[in-house]
């Protein structure tokens, strides 16, 4: 009895954590999908006006809607889109009706639509309020001689524009868009890995068990 002491004590604990860990991974499951459910009422709520002092802790994806002109002065963020291949997200400044320079993404252009002029004057956007968190130690530095960049940095952008480091994500705009396809913020974008992490744990825990009880009949039978 004393040589199964070890494989026994071994299967069991180690069950028991690998379960532990993946009862957590449902817990936090259902805390992310509370979360990306909170987010997607925020996202679609009727449109506020803009805040005098946006504040990324409070406003983040609020509905807003600004009105102003959109200025020739753009960055143009390189990404692709379903349907729709590589190009660039169109980034412009809007001189707002109060005089604030903020940023509006106003969407996806194609590669050949980069430098046409897509300035416009008394322009009403609705969007969402957003902070993107883009930028990691592997994103290059923009390319400011060709005004390409790699990434949403808003506080580049806004230096580099001169704005506000405010950012609307263009659900609908007034205009001429013709060139321009809105992509606008949802929950797709946010990672929910949870239950793929819970399966991974549940399915260690099985195995292991499986292990353990080859061990104590192998231990078993050297026995006999």
């Amino acid at each position: 009895m004393r040589r199964l002491i070890f494989p026994v004590l071994m299967g069991v604990l180690g069950v028991a954590v690998l379960v532990s860990l993946g009862v957590w991974q449902v817990q936090r499951l259902t805390w992310k999908e509370g979360i990306l459910a909170e987010i997607e009422a925020r996202i679609v709520a009727a449109p506020v006006e803009l805040p005098a002092q946006p504040d990324e802790g409070r406003d983040e994806y609020l509905p807003v809607t600004v009105t102003g002109d959109l200025l020739a002065e753009e960055v143009h963020v390189l990404t692709a889109a379903d349907n729709l291949g590589a190009g660039y997200r169109d980034i412009a400044v809007m001189q707002a009706s109060d005089g604030t320079r903020l940023l509006v993404d106003r969407g996806f252009i194609a590669l050949e639509d980069k430098d046409l002029d897509r300035s416009e004057a008394n322009v009403t956007v609705v969007g969402n309020l957003l902070w993107p968190d883009e930028v990691d130690n592997w994103t290059p530095e923009p390319d400011l001689s060709r005004n390409i960049w790699f990434a949403r940095d808003l506080p580049a952008m806004a230096a580099s524009l001169g704005t506000e480091p405010v950012l609307v994500v263009a659900r609908t705009q007034t205009g001429s868009t013709a060139d321009i396809t809105p992509l606008p913020i949802d929950t797709a974008g946010i990672p929910n890995d949870h239950l793929n992490y819970a399966i991974t744990w549940f399915s260690l825990a099985l195995v292991w068990a499986v292990m353990s009880g080859f061990l104590i009949v192998r231990t078993l039978r050297r026995k006999d």
